[in-house]
């Protein structure tokens, strides 16, 4: 096999909020990307909206650092090594972006918290990528928080991997044990832009002011991409972009072979058909930046232009000769939701150019399955209704967010598990959840999982006031556990979870304690009624906003469904009252997020999603057909039992 030593293609992976598109940030300015008068903002590969509001990573994304240091003449390139990054999401629910990213890598970084040490997220990118044989490089990173424990933090991880490791072996893969006990190991302060190989003090910074230490660490241990010199052209798609000028861009990994720009070559096609095109552009990313060039060869990262609906796992090859790769294969999702048209009195009422269609929201939703892997979109029995699945309820309610922003129009049901038939008998899907809370929560928190029908499996105290747990729970009992954790801990609760394949019914789960009031007309709230209700629980709108029969407007005190009048209003009477210019005060209304509407949504709703609002209304508007649905039920769940 021949060796293409100027290239290095790498992943950078962890778990949510360790620091990895910050490390990127500081890999791409010692690597002098930017020119000196050029202002860098914070996290640049986050380039999304979502991504910089809600401070993760969403989508995997590549780059390319040229490295010019010492170790480039020493393996013969004194012109630089291209060091092809890619930066993964660090939250479970987009685990499709992650397998994606290390598909077409030859190693990765695993990025570690000094403090919180391995998590749910760092086990599931760990197994990935042992399970393709891939080099793994420890990078302990914010060595300089104050309450850092360093030792603790490489042993946990090093104890994680050999773990891992046996678990992958006893599945039939074969690994070499002994490179993974010599595990190279960096420490860093991403942020500050220092790393080394020398163990700081806990909450030191590292005795060494650049990342050298990291990028010798790649070189040296991350492998040159192999090729065979007289295999025919295999370059594989990984990833799907666009460009205003040359239409949609597939992102490929050449594994053999050579691309060149104007020849005509065969696109393996996920059904095994091959397709005949021409390829009109390559572009090579340098930085943050693609430019265009004539060829590109074996264990290039590339974009190429020249098929409109190229799509992900499908593979370039050589038109007398094609060789196919396999497909990238992705976890099964595990949560769905109903995306559906907006049937509510107010569709369309709440601006211009609205999209509100049937036909818009599906081509929406199947434009959406061209980039993302790990989404399903299935028909229902309803011609305007979608089932949509997905790893978990995050990423689906990212879509509904991206679609509401786009100029969408549509209801979204309450997240729901994908379950299986094993043995005759129903499974659902199960997660292992880690929860970080201070020592005086800790019943609190046993208690709401306990609830939700989860199992502690493990519970450690480090010795700081804090103790981490760690339980096995169906996944739709964390359906709105976050909201519930961040409420019964005072925002101080860390929640993180990853599958864990699936286990018999678990039974019944009540997760909400309270019942809805709901609109019984349609009207204007008015403060007057508003007034009167405010002792019966607390509002979602606010005074003189629409709302329309079958809208739940508030929260119940107790746990009934209670249906009001909320626009009611004050009769005018020739009568001075002693009070009447005494203002009675009303408590602002609640503000919900989509996923807090979603979480807080009962199973006969769903939300109603527009650019402006976010409702939560009942599936069934009418009153009466709403009472005559919730007859039928209790007679079902009388006959079952």
């Amino acid at each position: 096999m021949a060796v293409r030593g100027d290239i290095r293609n790498v992943a950078i992976v962890a778990h949510v909020d360790h620091g990895k598109t910050t490390l990127v940030n500081s890999m791409l300015q010692q690597s002098h990307v930017f020119s000196e008068r050029e202002e860098v903002p914070d996290r640049v590969m986050d380039s999304n909206d979502l991504e910089r509001e809600k401070g993760i990573t969403i989508l995997a994304k590549n780059t390319a650092v040229r490295y010019t240091g010492p170790l480039a003449p020493k393996y013969g390139h004194p012109e630089g090594i291209t060091i092809n990054v890619i930066d993964t999401p660090g939250h479970a629910d987009f685990g499709g972006e992650v397998e994606r990213g290390i598909s077409m890598v030859d190693g990765i970084v695993l990025l570690v918290d000094a403090s919180e040490g391995p998590l749910p997220q760092t086990r599931f990118v760990l197994r990935k990528a042992l399970e393709a044989k891939l080099p793994v490089i420890l990078c302990i990173n914010k060595v300089d928080r104050p309450d850092a424990r360093i030792p603790e933090v490489v042993s946990e991880s090093t104890d994680l991997l050999l773990g891992l490791a046996q678990d992958v072996s006893e599945e039939g893969v074969e690994l070499d044990l002994d490179s993974l006990l010599d595990l190279p190991v960096i420490y860093c302060a991403a942020k500050a832009g220092y790393a080394s190989v020398n163990q700081p003090e806990n909450g030191g910074l590292p005795d060494n002011d650049d990342l050298e230490p990291l990028f010798e660490a790649i070189i040296s241990n991350i492998p040159a991409p192999e090729y065979d010199e007289k295999a025919p052209l295999q370059a594989h798609v990984t990833n799907i972009d666009a460009s205003d000028y040359l239409g949609r861009l597939g992102l490929v990994r050449i594994y053999n072979g050579t691309l060149v720009k104007g020849k005509q070559y065969g696109l393996s096609r996920v059904d095994g058909s091959i397709e005949n095109f021409k390829l009109t552009e390559i572009l090579r990313t340098q930085g943050l930046d693609r430019t265009p060039v004539d060829e590109a060869g074996p264990g290039d990262i590339v974009a190429v232009a020249g098929v409109n609906d190229i799509m992900i796992g499908e593979t370039i090859v050589d038109q007398d000769d094609p060789r196919p790769l396999p497909l990238i294969h992705v976890d099964d999702p595990a949560i769905s939701m109903t995306f559906a048209t907006n049937d509510s009195p107010l569709a369309g009422t709440e601006g211009k150019d609205h999209k509100l269609t049937a036909r818009m929201i599906k081509d929406r939703l199947e434009h959406e399955l061209i980039g993302n892997v790990s989404i399903k979109v299935l028909p229902t029995d309803r011609p305007d209704a979608w089932e949509v699945q997905g790893r978990g309820e995050l990423a689906l309610a990212i879509l509904a967010e991206q679609m509401r922003r786009e100029g969408f129009e549509l209801t979204v049901g309450r997240p729901q598990v994908v379950t299986k038939i094993i043995d005759g008998k129903i499974n659902e899907p199960m997660e292992n959840d880690t929860i970080d809370v201070p020592e005086e929560y800790m019943g609190t928190v046993t208690q709401l999982m306990a609830d939700r029908k989860g199992r502690m499996d493990s519970m450690s105290n480090h010795g700081s006031g804090w103790v981490r747990l760690q339980f096995t729970v169906p996944s739709r009992g964390l359906i709105g556990f976050r909201t519930a954790l961040l409420s019964a801990t005072r925002g101080t609760g860390i929640s993180s979870s990853i599958s864990a394949d699936y286990a018999p019914w678990a039974g019944q789960i009540v997760t909400r304690q309270n019942g809805s009031m709901v609109s019984d007309r349609q009207g204007v709230a008015t403060p007057y009624a508003m007034q009167r209700l405010q002792a019966r629980g607390n509002f979602f709108v606010e005074p003189q906003s629409p709302v329309y029969e079958g809208q739940v407007v508030g929260i119940n005190n107790k746990p009934d469904e209670l249906d009001v009048n909320i626009t009611l209003a004050k009769h005018m009477t020739n009568m001075r009252s002693a009070t009447a210019d005494v203002l009675e005060t009303l408590t602002p209304p609640i503000k919900m997020s989509l996923e807090e509407a979603l979480d807080f949504a009962n199973e006969d709703e769903c939300v109603e999603v527009t650019p402006e609002s976010i409702r939560v209304r009942k599936l069934l508007l009418s009153r009466d057909d709403w009472y005559k649905w919730r007859a039928k039920q209790r007679r079902r769940d009388q006959a079952g039992h």
